[in-house]
């Protein structure tokens, strides 16, 4: 267990983000089940209000899916440039108070206030702040959560969603990850908890019985990640830097497909928009990673580095038809291909100045039913 000189972390989570601020700038749809997405075919939703979720539906899910879900589903078409408006608005209330602010999202942040600009002395009473500005200067809710790693936070700032906040403090961590589901722990998506159903493990007491050694063979590096997580522990600091990692781009298609010569003309379109954002972007990377969804929405990616930068269309192309000769899809239909360069080379040169996070699927759990008990804040 981390001890407590212990950093005092707090996580934001904006409450169904985009589909609140739609709530908040159009009264009709206040009490109303909202979608966010557009009414297209292949359309998917970018996140739903609360009124929504009681019937199943959340975000990434196919509109038409949901609409069987939740007939009286209202959509609305996502307005981007609206969304960062209102994101810098949050942000600029985070800076109040500090300025490690480590952005996951336009709708969630980790805080280090440890050292924080008023000088408040707990962290609860800084969240609690916090999350009345935002109701009273932008009309909108948020959760929060707060403990001495990001880990706990995270899960701290689920548990009473929305509008809630929930503290875990030190001293009764290790119980509070005893009786955790596993589900909820972070990193641990559908195949994951899968995985672990089958080996006995439940709840953060049932995963910290097996040892370093056994998660590690079972699940590589996040072996690690979990057998630390159980104990409490994460030394991942909070990172105010912002550098961009990677750009891409996809394109989901009107009818799935496994004609080899529509791929490939898709595949080149890719490409093109690809060179365009890097040359706007000013952004060079080296690894070339090509995803691909399935007609049964199963996804894989391969990636290939080389030792030197990827930008241009002549560079991309040949390298992007030879990751899509890897994959196999004459009987299964593409649904989807998209394209990321990533790795920059700035980044291996500097190894010291970076901090590289492990890559988490922060927003699986948006599709978990929301939870109705749990710990009294301390």
């Amino acid at each position: 267990m981390q001890k407590a000189k212990e950093r005092k972390i707090i996580h934001i989570d904006m409450d169904a983000f985009y589909a609140s601020v739609e709530q908040r700038d159009h009264p009709e749809l206040r009490g109303i089940p909202v979608g966010v997405g557009r009414d297209v075919c292949r359309g998917v939703l970018t996140t739903a209000s609360y009124e929504a979720r009681r019937f199943g539906v959340h975000s990434a899910m196919p509109v038409v899916k949901a609409k069987k879900l939740c007939p009286e589903l209202v959509l609305v078409s996502p307005d981007f440039d609206k969304y960062k408006a209102v994101s810098q608005q949050v942000h600029a209330i985070f800076h109040d108070y500090t300025d490690v602010v480590e952005p996951l999202s336009l709708d969630e942040a980790f805080l280090d206030v440890t050292e924080n600009k008023p000088g408040i002395a707990l962290a609860v009473d800084i969240a609690r702040e916090i999350r009345q500005r935002i109701h009273d200067e932008l009309h909108l809710t948020a959760s929060a959560g707060v403990s001495y790693n990001k880990f706990l936070a995270k899960v701290a700032s689920d548990f009473r969603k929305p509008n809630g906040l929930t503290v875990i403090h030190p001293d009764r961590a290790f119980d509070f990850i005893s009786n955790l589901p596993i589900t909820d722990f972070w990193g641990v998506g559908h195949k994951t908890a899968y995985t672990m159903h089958h080996m006995g493990i439940f709840i953060g007491q049932d995963l910290r019985r097996y040892s370093l050694l056994r998660l590690t063979q079972v699940f590589g590096k996040m072996g690690a990640v979990y057998h630390q997580f159980a104990r409490g522990i994460d030394l991942r600091p909070v990172v105010a830097t912002s550098i961009r990692k990677s750009v891409g781009c996809e394109r989901t298609f009107m009818e799935d497909t496994n004609r080899a010569g529509r791929l490939l003309d898709e595949l080149r379109l890719l490409v093109l928009e690809l060179s365009g954002r890097l040359a706007r972007k000013g952004f060079k990377g080296r690894t070339l990673t090509l995803k691909v969804k399935f007609h049964n929405f199963i996804q894989i990616t391969r990636s290939i580095t080389k030792a030197y930068d990827l930008c241009t269309e002549a560079e991309l192309l040949p390298l992007a038809e030879r990751l899509l000769e890897e994959v196999d899809y004459a009987e299964h239909p593409v649904r989807l291909l998209g394209l990321t360069v990533s790795n920059r080379h700035e980044e291996e040169e500097n190894p010291a100045r970076r901090w590289v996070e492990l890559e988490l699927p922060f927003k699986e759990e948006e599709g978990m039913e929301e939870r109705k008990d749990g710990p009294s804040a301390p």
